[in-house]
């Protein structure tokens, strides 16, 4: 099989490969490497990244269900083997003594970890080096920014953000990839360097939906799952599912959701209720309580050590009173009762996954303007790549589930992302 031939392969048809014996996870390993040779140093989406430990990995890689898969991991993720720096000057270097659950189950199911991929600081506000792999003077989304510019420019087929607020859902639309913020407590999040314990997932990312599933699967520890939603191309049903235009950022571009749902042929327009538009200060009120606590180590022990961008952050979520986050919780749970309300009859919602394309700049990351609801919530949703905006940067749809439905919320984005490519529309770009 040549390079070019395993370059245009699947995740899931490499890990097949690697554990039928058709390829080895060296070699996979060594065209990966090859990429990421040619390519990084303009996109920067690694932090770390050391090819002998990444062969040396993929030398005692086992044929699990990600066989040898090339794997980025989100430099807020604890790695025992390698730097885990929280995108921030105060941990250069550190490196923690074990890794995450995550991170265990990826190497147990046979990944090859590449490196650890860019964060802004603490996963909040300061942006990392990494530019967009489609337009390197725009933004590649945060915090997850070195995962998604990652996959975006085929440098890894699989790996892991964090998402608070729309920090996994975001950049991957941005760059054109499919992403997931999972119910909560569905994937650990211990040693994941923590925001808020009400708001914080891990957040899988991918290059297409099935290859996503499968992902999904073995970080909840389900691998029923994955036989379920790989179907072949075409073979998924469609459920109900409403059109959710919100009127939270009038600047938004709904064309693509719209080129969408006249696609899928079956999605119908649903009402807003006045009370969903107020869960947005809602979660910031639980955000800044929550997140003032746990950063309160660094804010006092590394200030001086920070960027202004984190200063900011930190004297924002300061302000945050316990009676503000128990109106947010309380906000919160009365919509979880009012979910019918908000779904109707729709098994699904699909809604903007970001504003537009990628903003211009690097200063931001982009606002989380269509996320931070579904994130207090708790409802799972996932991105998926829907074509290309004016600019031409990739665009994504957002669909969403009632909480604890992800399998669900997977197997009708895969029905989605079928159609979709049947109709010739897909953001997701091709690997030379």
């Amino acid at each position: 099989m040549t390079s070019s031939e395993t370059n245009s392969m699947s995740a899931r048809a490499i890990a097949k490969a690697v554990a039928s014996g058709t390829l080895s996870a060296q070699e996979v390993t060594e065209i990966w490497l090859e990429r990421i040779a040619t390519i990084d140093p303009a996109l920067r989406a690694f932090i770390h990244h050391d090819p002998e430990q990444a062969r040396a990995l993929a030398a005692v890689a086992s044929k699990g269900p990600l066989a040898g898969v090339p794997f980025g991991i989100k430099d807020v993720i604890e790695t025992g083997d390698m730097p885990t720096q929280y995108g921030s000057a105060a941990y250069l270097g550190w490196k923690p003594c074990r890794d995450a659950p995550v991170v265990h189950f990826a190497r147990q199911a046979g990944a090859v970890i590449m490196g650890k991929t860019v964060s802004t600081e603490f996963a909040t506000a300061a942006p990392g080096a990494t530019v967009n792999p489609f337009d390197a003077a725009r933004t590649p989304g945060g915090s997850s920014s070195g995962t998604a510019a990652a996959l975006g420019a085929g440098l890894i087929l699989m790996g892991l953000g964090t998402q608070t607020s729309g920090s996994t859902i975001r950049p991957a639309a941005y760059c054109g990839v499919a992403a997931m913020k999972p119910s909560p407590k569905l994937i650990e999040t211990f040693g994941v360097k923590p925001l808020s314990q009400t708001l914080d997932v891990v957040g899988p990312m991918a290059r297409d939906i099935r290859d996503l599933a499968l992902l999904v699967s073995v970080l909840m520890r389900r691998p029923e799952l994955a036989p379920d939603i790989l179907a072949p191309e075409g073979e998924l049903p469609l459920a109900t599912t409403g059109l959710l235009l919100p009127v939270h950022d009038p600047v938004a571009d709904f064309a693509p959701l719209e080129r969408a749902a006249s696609i899928l042929g079956s999605v119908t327009p649903q009402a807003v209720p006045d009370w969903f538009e107020a869960l947005g200060p809602a979660q910031d009120e639980v955000f800044a309580w929550e997140a003032a606590a746990s950063l309160s180590t660094d804010r006092d022990l590394h200030w001086d050590r920070l960027r202004p961008e984190t200063h900011l952050f930190m004297e924002r979520q300061r302000k945050g009173t316990f009676a503000l986050w128990q109106a947010g919780m309380t906000a919160r749970d009365e919509a979880l009762r009012n979910l019918d309300a908000l779904f109707g009859a729709n098994e699904f919602l699909l809604t903007p996954s970001a504003p537009g394309e990628a903003p211009l700049g690097h200063a931001k990351t982009g606002p989380a303007t269509y996320n931070i609801r579904w994130t207090l919530l708790g409802c799972p949703s996932v991105t998926i790549p829907a074509g290309f905006g004016p600019a031409g940067l990739p665009v994504g749809v957002q669909l969403v589930g009632r909480p604890g439905r992800d399998a669900a919320v997977l197997r009708q984005a895969a029905a989605i992302e079928d159609r979709l490519r049947s109709a010739g529309i897909e953001a997701r770009p091709q690997i030379a």
